[in-house]
């Protein structure tokens, strides 16, 4: 089955989002290139994990301004130990079968906007024990992009890590109501998240976008800079395509040409909520410049 998702934020202002919508012309995709990002499952591992020297060693190279990217990234892929990310140690509900896979992301630019796009194939074999959707419809996968203030401690080296902590929701013994945020987080200051995500519905259905940020909590509305998300699967590969404005309101990082923002990617598959998702490591984004991954002009 191949299935087209195509949204806006709000069914009563569908007319008028989609003519404004209709203005924004996409770039040519053949044109850009392609970098590919691993994510993978991260089990228990808050920023205080990162931090903590009996279990993460790299504790010391990021204390030294070394990024977990400069560390873990090898030839495309990552040097991690897999074997340990599924033990009771790191999981103790229980990891899914496929631990990592490859991100396909491209980026442009121009004037006004940023376009990014993810390809990838989405497993479907999350652990029994994971927590998932509930209410209907369920959405089968979630694909979302986090951009990270630059003022927030270690944006640049731990990307969207500095939003998960051991206190927060569906980590062991928290609190189950408290959300993701941002340690002395001043949306005033960009000492925030900024996020944006993409939700598929069931079989086609019920397909939403979400335009957020992290600062104190996670507050899954009021962005003004996300004009649309795009999904489209066919066989468990997808490909999800964001139109952003470089310029918001409150909670939207702003962005310009020469500017490097760090990011971070998550997919949620199998219906998977919380914790249960797929995570990328800490990267930057170039608008023209050099960076992890370099947005083209367009």
């Amino acid at each position: 089955m191949n299935v087209r998702f195509s949204l806006t934020r709000g069914g009563a202002a569908l007319a008028l989002a989609c003519t404004a919508h209709a203005a924004v012309a996409a770039p040519d995709w053949s044109k850009v290139p392609k970098r590919d990002i691993v994510v993978f499952s991260p089990g228990v591992t808050p920023m205080e994990w990162i931090m903590k020297k009996s279990d993460h060693s790299g504790r010391t190279g990021i204390n030294k301004g070394e990024s977990c990217v400069g560390c873990h990234e090898e030839k495309g892929g990552l040097n991690l130990d897999l074997k340990r990310m599924a033990g009771k140690e790191v999981e103790p509900v229980g990891a899914p079968k496929t631990l990592s896979f490859p991100v396909t992301m491209q980026a442009a630019y121009d004037k006004e906007h940023l376009y990014l796009r993810l390809s990838f194939k989405a497993p479907k074999d999350a652990a029994a024990g994971a927590d998932r959707e509930e209410k209907s419809p369920k959405h089968e996968v979630k694909a979302a992009v986090m951009f990270v203030g630059a003022k927030v401690p270690l944006a640049a080296q731990a990307g969207c890590w500095v939003s998960c902590h051991n206190d927060v929701r569906s980590m062991p013994g928290a609190d189950p109501n408290k959300k993701k945020y941002v340690s002395g987080a001043n949306l005033g200051g960009e000492i925030y998240a900024d996020y944006f995500q993409w939700k598929s519905g069931e079989g086609g259905k019920g397909a939403v976008q979400l335009d957020g940020h992290v600062a104190d909590s996670r507050v899954n509305k009021d962005g003004k800079a996300l004009v649309k998300a795009e999904g489209e699967g066919k066989d468990g590969r997808y490909v999800v395509t964001f139109t952003r404005k470089l310029v918001g309101g409150e909670g939207d990082l702003p962005l310009a040409e020469g500017a490097v923002v760090p990011f971070g990617i998550a997919i949620h598959a199998d219906q998977t909520i919380f914790r249960f998702h797929h995570v990328s490591l800490g990267y930057t984004l170039g608008l023209g410049v050099a960076a992890d991954v370099k947005a083209s002009k367009q």
